[in-house]
């Protein structure tokens, strides 16, 4: 075996062993995932993932990056916990990591400074048991949060359906913000568009709610955010002859969530990008029909949304694309730095030390029985690619 073998050898093992995968799991998880492969062959996975992800790296040395500051600093590199779910829900009794405690102690060496929750449940088997939605499970994991040195940026949570708010929406909006409160939130969201619907209507009475609860939220000292899909920047349906239920049927050519940003109080109401969604829809909605019946073009620009109200989007969701023209979204959802997205150019147009906090996703990085460690892969890789981005001249 040369000398490179060997030192490739041992960083896998270290990695296997990090991740507490046998030989046959750990090539089962790596399976067919080109770039994770690829990255551990060479050995900048292991150390960056679980060794030094503050060091010559990470100063862009060897990259032609000189010693250039990076575009996300290190305190700012985020994941939110949806992407490995399936180490939260996992039983301990496999022996592999289960559980929030553990997943904060692999994020944590991993290099990863920020958390965004979705949901607060785990496996039951898992310390401090299945549910942790209460005050003293914010407690806990609060604990294990500043163990690992991590914040908790925010969280994909309840939002109450209606409004005005009944007694019941109330309290259990109240103990949301109290629990994120005690997890040392800033923000408190949920992940899905203010409404589902394309009408005008629909968007002013959204617009009410999320006033209301802005407001809510503002006096507990917590932003409230909402995440979202490709659909919400589609076009409102806001003129042009009323269909049999008086209900326009033509567009002004605005877009949902730009109706919505303009309509509620920026003091009160926050936007969680996130990317991948912006992108599918510049690739999907691209033309509207106008009042006069005429179809006109107008392709989405998420940064120039964005810019427009960059203090607006405290949070984004990294979350990288392939190219995919056969698939109804144009893209695939790959590990971050993986895909055709162009990061390095959208983060070098925003202050995002200042004012974002970048939280990578990946929606299909759980690997399941045949590979148990795929998330956790996929997270260093992606942290690594995070780090790596540097300002464009």
């Amino acid at each position: 075996m040369s000398a490179h073998e060997e030192e490739t050898d041992e960083v896998t093992g270290a990695l296997r062993r990090r991740l507490g995968l046998n030989r046959r799991q750990f090539l089962a998880a790596t399976t067919g995932v080109t770039a994770v492969a690829a990255v551990s062959a060479a050995g900048p996975l292991a150390s960056a993932a679980y060794a030094s992800p503050d060091g010559d790296q990470e100063r862009g040395q060897g990259h032609g990056h000189g010693h250039r500051d990076p575009l996300v600093p290190d305190f700012k590199r985020g994941i939110i916990l949806y992407t490995v779910r399936d180490v939260i829900s996992r039983d301990p009794a496999t022996n592999l990591p289960a559980g929030f405690r553990r997943v904060f102690e692999e994020l944590s060496r991993i290099g990863y400074k920020q958390v965004e929750f979705a949901g607060y449940g785990q496996h039951a088997n898992a310390e401090g048991g299945a549910n942790l939605e209460s005050v003293e499970g914010a407690r806990l994991l609060r604990r294990w949060l500043d163990d690992n040195g991590l914040k908790a940026q925010g969280n994909h949570g309840f939002i109450p359906g209606s409004w005005p708010l009944t007694q019941a929406d109330l309290d259990r909006f109240k103990l949301t913000l109290e629990i994120a409160n005690i997890l040392g939130m800033e923000h408190v969201g949920t992940g899905g568009d203010p409404t589902d619907s394309a009408y005008k209507a629909d968007w002013d009475l959204a617009a009410q709610k999320w006033n209301g609860l802005g407001s809510i939220a503002s006096a507990a000292g917590l932003k409230l955010y909402t995440h979202n899909h490709d659909a919400a920047y589609g076009f409102l349906v806001d003129e042009g002859p009323l269909d049999e239920l008086g209900r326009p049927t033509r567009s002004s050519g605005v877009r949902k969530l730009e109706y919505f940003l303009d309509i509620t109080n920026r003091r009160h109401v926050y936007l969680e990008m996130d990317i991948f969604w912006a992108h599918v829809a510049q690739y999907r909605y691209r033309s509207y029909v106008a009042r006069n019946g005429s179809t006109r073009t107008d392709v989405f620009d998420p940064l120039k949304l964005v810019r427009r109200n960059e203090k607006r989007f405290p949070l984004f969701h990294a979350k990288d694309g392939k190219s995919n023209t056969a698939t109804g979204n144009g893209y695939d959802m790959v590990p971050f730095g993986t895909g055709d997205i162009d990061y390095g150019a959208f983060f070098s147009k925003l202050d995002i030390a200042r004012h974002h906090n970048p939280m990578y996703e990946q929606d299909n990085a759980p690997g399941g029985a045949e590979e148990p460690g795929r998330s956790l892969q996929y997270a260093a890789l992606s942290y690594k690619n995070l780090a790596a981005l540097r300002r464009r001249r």
